[in-house]
Protein backbone atom coordinates (compact mmCIF):
# COMPACT_ATOMS: atom_id res chain seq x y z
CA UNK A 1 0.00 0.00 0.00
CA UNK A 2 2.65 1.83 0.92
CA UNK A 3 3.98 1.98 -2.79
CA UNK A 4 1.06 2.34 -4.40
CA UNK A 5 1.03 5.44 -2.08
CA UNK A 6 4.60 6.97 -3.32
CA UNK A 7 3.87 6.20 -6.88
CA UNK A 8 0.70 8.20 -6.86
CA UNK A 9 2.14 10.67 -5.13
CA UNK A 10 5.01 11.00 -7.35
CA UNK A 11 2.79 11.23 -10.09
CA UNK A 12 1.17 14.17 -8.81
CA UNK A 13 4.20 15.89 -8.38
CA UNK A 14 5.26 15.37 -11.93
CA UNK A 15 2.52 16.54 -13.66
CA UNK A 16 2.79 19.58 -11.35
CA UNK A 17 6.10 20.46 -12.20
CA UNK A 18 5.47 19.42 -16.27
CA UNK A 19 2.06 22.30 -15.48
CA UNK A 20 4.21 25.42 -14.60
CA UNK A 21 6.00 24.91 -18.13
CA UNK A 22 5.64 28.08 -20.00
CA UNK A 23 7.87 30.47 -22.76
CA UNK A 24 9.67 33.41 -21.45
CA UNK A 25 9.37 36.01 -23.79
CA UNK A 26 11.02 39.31 -24.11
CA UNK A 27 9.51 42.21 -26.52
CA UNK A 28 12.67 45.29 -28.03
CA UNK A 29 12.61 47.58 -30.19
CA UNK A 30 15.92 48.83 -32.38
CA UNK A 31 15.78 52.28 -34.50
CA UNK A 32 16.99 51.90 -37.66
CA UNK A 33 16.41 54.81 -39.16
CA UNK A 34 14.51 58.09 -38.21
CA UNK A 35 10.92 56.66 -38.43
CA UNK A 36 11.74 53.13 -38.60
CA UNK A 37 12.37 50.43 -35.88
CA UNK A 38 13.21 46.91 -35.51
CA UNK A 39 10.93 44.72 -33.24
CA UNK A 40 11.92 41.83 -31.56
CA UNK A 41 10.10 39.18 -30.00
CA UNK A 42 12.11 36.69 -28.53
CA UNK A 43 10.82 33.66 -27.38
CA UNK A 44 12.44 31.30 -24.84
CA UNK A 45 11.36 27.43 -24.49
CA UNK A 46 12.17 25.77 -21.15
CA UNK A 47 15.10 23.27 -21.61
CA UNK A 48 13.74 20.38 -23.71
CA UNK A 49 10.48 22.44 -25.02
CA UNK A 50 10.38 24.01 -28.40
CA UNK A 51 7.90 26.37 -29.64
CA UNK A 52 6.34 26.13 -33.12
CA UNK A 53 6.83 28.31 -36.28
CA UNK A 54 4.29 30.55 -37.66
CA UNK A 55 3.95 28.42 -41.02
CA UNK A 56 3.00 24.93 -38.96
CA UNK A 57 0.32 24.09 -41.41
CA UNK A 58 -3.34 23.67 -40.30
CA UNK A 59 -4.34 20.42 -38.72
CA UNK A 60 -0.74 20.47 -36.59
CA UNK A 61 -0.14 22.00 -32.99
CA UNK A 62 -1.12 25.47 -32.75
CA UNK A 63 1.56 27.84 -35.10
CA UNK A 64 2.86 30.88 -32.75
CA UNK A 65 0.15 33.99 -33.96
CA UNK A 66 1.07 37.48 -33.81
CA UNK A 67 -2.07 39.94 -33.47
CA UNK A 68 -0.75 43.95 -33.42
CA UNK A 69 -2.95 46.40 -31.97
CA UNK A 70 -4.48 49.20 -34.51
CA UNK A 71 -2.31 52.23 -33.63
CA UNK A 72 -2.40 55.57 -36.17
CA UNK A 73 0.80 56.44 -35.61
CA UNK A 74 2.70 53.53 -36.49
CA UNK A 75 2.11 51.11 -39.75
CA UNK A 76 2.94 47.62 -39.36
CA UNK A 77 2.98 45.74 -42.38
CA UNK A 78 0.98 42.79 -42.98
CA UNK A 79 3.90 40.37 -43.74
CA UNK A 80 4.52 37.57 -40.57
CA UNK A 81 7.24 38.94 -38.52
CA UNK A 82 10.49 36.91 -40.04
CA UNK A 83 11.58 33.98 -37.86
CA UNK A 84 15.17 33.86 -36.87
CA UNK A 85 16.05 30.63 -35.27
CA UNK A 86 17.35 26.82 -35.40
CA UNK A 87 14.19 25.45 -37.66
CA UNK A 88 13.05 21.86 -37.09
CA UNK A 89 10.92 20.46 -39.65
CA UNK A 90 9.64 16.86 -39.87
CA UNK A 91 6.42 14.57 -40.62
CA UNK A 92 4.92 13.81 -37.48
CA UNK A 93 2.61 10.72 -37.61
CA UNK A 94 0.39 12.07 -34.71
CA UNK A 95 -0.78 15.40 -36.46
CA UNK A 96 -0.05 14.42 -40.23
CA UNK A 97 1.31 17.28 -41.16
CA UNK A 98 4.37 18.97 -41.60
CA UNK A 99 5.25 20.24 -38.30
CA UNK A 100 7.66 23.01 -38.04
CA UNK A 101 9.20 24.09 -33.84
CA UNK A 102 12.39 25.72 -33.30
CA UNK A 103 15.01 24.61 -30.67
CA UNK A 104 15.99 26.71 -27.99
CA UNK A 105 15.43 30.30 -28.12
CA UNK A 106 13.79 32.33 -31.62
CA UNK A 107 13.74 35.91 -32.44
CA UNK A 108 10.33 37.02 -34.06
CA UNK A 109 11.65 40.25 -36.11
CA UNK A 110 8.97 43.05 -37.31
CA UNK A 111 10.21 46.14 -38.70
CA UNK A 112 7.38 49.07 -38.72
CA UNK A 113 7.26 52.90 -39.58
CA UNK A 114 6.28 55.82 -37.27
CA UNK A 115 4.29 58.24 -38.69
CA UNK A 116 6.08 61.73 -38.06
CA UNK A 117 9.02 62.42 -35.23
CA UNK A 118 7.00 61.69 -31.76
CA UNK A 119 6.98 58.53 -29.45
CA UNK A 120 4.51 55.71 -29.52
CA UNK A 121 4.28 52.27 -28.82
CA UNK A 122 3.25 48.87 -30.15
CA UNK A 123 1.14 47.08 -28.60
CA UNK A 124 -0.73 43.12 -29.25
CA UNK A 125 -0.27 39.35 -28.40
CA UNK A 126 1.70 36.76 -29.09
CA UNK A 127 -0.56 33.01 -29.12
CA UNK A 128 1.88 29.89 -28.69
CA UNK A 129 2.06 26.83 -27.32
CA UNK A 130 5.35 24.40 -26.22
CA UNK A 131 5.98 20.45 -26.69
CA UNK A 132 8.96 18.38 -25.46
CA UNK A 133 9.07 14.91 -26.58
CA UNK A 134 6.34 13.23 -24.50
CA UNK A 135 3.99 15.94 -23.77
CA UNK A 136 2.44 19.68 -24.95
CA UNK A 137 0.78 22.67 -22.63
CA UNK A 138 -2.04 23.74 -23.70
CA UNK A 139 -1.42 26.89 -26.03
CA UNK A 140 -1.20 30.44 -24.15
CA UNK A 141 -2.01 34.08 -24.72
CA UNK A 142 0.82 36.96 -23.76
CA UNK A 143 0.22 40.94 -24.12
CA UNK A 144 3.07 43.06 -25.30
CA UNK A 145 3.59 46.74 -25.07
CA UNK A 146 6.78 47.93 -26.89
CA UNK A 147 8.56 51.19 -26.47
CA UNK A 148 9.01 53.36 -29.81
CA UNK A 149 11.45 55.84 -28.67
Amino acid sequence: MKKIVTGILLTLLLNVATAQQKISWSFTAKKLADNRYELHMTATPPSGWHVYSQTTPEGGPIPTEFKFTNNGLVTVAAAKPKEVGKLVSYFDKNFKVNVKYFEGKVDFVKTVTVKGKIKTNVSGTVESMICNDRTCMPPTTENFNIALN
